[in-house]
């Protein structure tokens, strides 16, 4: 088998740079690189302290339908992305009113004892998943 490792993940914004501010501000990324295309569009990655890295394009055209609340889409696509925090109370209080839930706070305790998950959305409307004591 041919190793392969993560790279990316590649998010269309109609705001790139609140999107950047958001993930900057609330969950250390960096950006750490910019490609300037023709005109005045550009590429953007940031990337947290793991690795973990979004590629950032400026919209071309608007969104053909909403994007779905909740803890995600349940049709085929990706639901959310999940960070593990401290504490999800600490953490709504810090976002304050950049803290906008989707879902929950819900305790998963049946699945993974002390686990516990709030869902908010990002600037673009993405489903994010904080999650308090999950463990593998």
């Amino acid at each position: 088998m041919i190793t392969t490792s993560f790279l990316h993940i590649g998010v269309t914004c109609k705001y790139p740079q609140k999107f950047e501010d958001f993930y900057k501000k609330y969950f250390g990324f960096k950006r750490v690189k910019s490609i300037r295309l023709e005109g005045e569009k550009e590429i953007v990655f940031i990337k947290d302290e793991n690795g973990f890295c979004f590629e950032l394009f400026s919209m071309d055209e608007e969104r053909p339908f909403p994007h779905a609340g909740g803890d995600g889409c349940h049709y085929p696509g990706w639901r959310h992305i999940a960070f593990n925090v401290n504490s999800i109370n600490d953490k709504l209080c810090e976002m304050g009113e950049d803290a906008i839930i989707t879902q929950g706070p819900i305790l998963l305790d049946r699945y993974i004892p002390g686990w516990k998950a709030v869902w908010i959305k990002d600037p673009e409307g993405n489903i994010i998943e904080l999650a308090e004591g999950y463990k593998d």
